[in-house]
């Protein structure tokens, strides 16, 4: 794509905030007084630099030469800047956390006002592309792009739909001006410089256009005083935060996306919370099946964010990384449980000047 001439400059007047803190007024989550927990067991076993050019994923072989690690395989592009695994297995929990959100958000697919009539869209580290398909597919009109280190998209997807290989901490190659709504899901851990990327996307996107940024906290949380029950897991998301910090991409970044996209210019910015149960222990009924599946998205998390950083930056070896996750793995299936992670949704507005 051709480069444009710069943006205009991007000073603007006060930006508007508006916050849902302070947080205690989130709502508490009730327990169902009945439980079905016939598969907890208590004995889970621990064995259980190239250039910064996009590509079209069909014509670039030589990405899909994947790297393989402990069992696991990992991005080739470039290698080593994500942690997060690529395989089917990686693959199913990002499909399976789509469709927790998608119970949360009661269908859903974003939060900022944009409009029906929107043209131009961008999502950022798409993965499996499957919240760009559902996108395409809802906005036939529109163009959708969507990015990623990994090629893993599939190959049939809508006529607006395009997916490219392509390194978003690099230098955009897309127009200035053109993006009406660019969004970034699950890029905690991703990304070493967010401001750059916030600076990038205000310039790439039309004024009046809408950013919108979501990511879970680095913690887990109760409302009935069971949180001591997960010491395991209160420790891999200790264990994350200083390892991500140690490897220059932190992982603990949520509630700051609220202050760095105002901090970039953006205005109308707003923020929403998410309680998202870990466990089917919740008194709603949408929660409670929310919860079912996020349980064993969390499962399915654990070695996907832990084995590359354990391994890599805190010199573990992997059976000390198996044997720990073991742990953690039967306080999240312990019906006694009842913890939650908090879900932020950011979404701001580049000014029209």
């Amino acid at each position: 794509m051709a480069e444009q001439p710069t943006a205009a400059n991007t000073t603007s007047s006060p930006p508007k905030l508006s916050v849902l803190r302070p947080e205690d007024d989130l709502p508490l989550l009730e327990v169902a007084e009945e439980e079905d927990e016939e598969d907890f067991s208590p004995t889970d076993s621990a064995l259980g630099s190239t250039g910064t050019q996009s590509y079209a994923t069909s014509l670039l072989s030589e990405v899909r030469n994947y790297k393989y690690e402990n069992g696991r395989r990992y991005h080739s592009y470039r290698e080593g800047q994500c942690v997060l695994p690529n395989d089917e297995q990686e693959q199913d929990r990002e499909d399976l956390l789509h469709h927790v959100r998608n119970l949360h958000f009661s269908g859903d697919l974003f939060h900022a006002p944009i409009p029906e009539d929107v043209e131009n869209v961008f999502d950022i580290g798409t993965g499996t592309g499957i919240w760009a398909i559902d996108f395409a597919d809802t906005h036939p009109n529109a163009r959708v792009i969507g990015t990623d280190l990994s090629p893993i998209q599939p190959a049939w997807v809508p006529p607006n739909l395009e997916f490219f290989v392509d390194d978003v901490e690099a230098d955009w190659t897309f127009k200035r001006d053109y993006f009406d709504f660019i969004r970034a899901c699950d890029l905690a851990g991703s990304i070493a410089d967010w401001p750059k990327l916030l600076r990038q996307a205000y310039s790439h996107m039309k004024p009046g256009g809408w950013l919108e940024l979501s990511d879970f906290e680095m913690e887990h949380f109760s409302d009935d005083d069971t949180l001591d029950l997960a010491p395991s897991l209160g420790e891999w998301f200790r264990l994350l935060i200083e390892a991500s910090s140690r490897f220059n991409r932190p992982m603990k970044v949520a509630a700051d996306h609220q202050r760095n996209m105002i901090d970039a210019g953006f205005t109308d910015v707003k923020e929403k919370i998410y309680k998202f149960p870990m466990g089917p222990w919740a008194k709603e009924k949408r929660l409670k099946e929310a919860g079912r599946f996020h349980r064993e998205v969390m499962v399915m998390s654990l070695e996907s964010y832990a084995l590359a950083l354990c391994t890599r930056v805190l010199g573990w070896s992997p059976v000390e990384v198996a044997v720990f996750l073991a742990s953690v793995r039967n306080e999240l299936r312990d019906p006694r449980v009842h913890i939650y992670g908090k879900f932020h949704v950011v979404w701001g507005r580049r000014p029209v000047e």
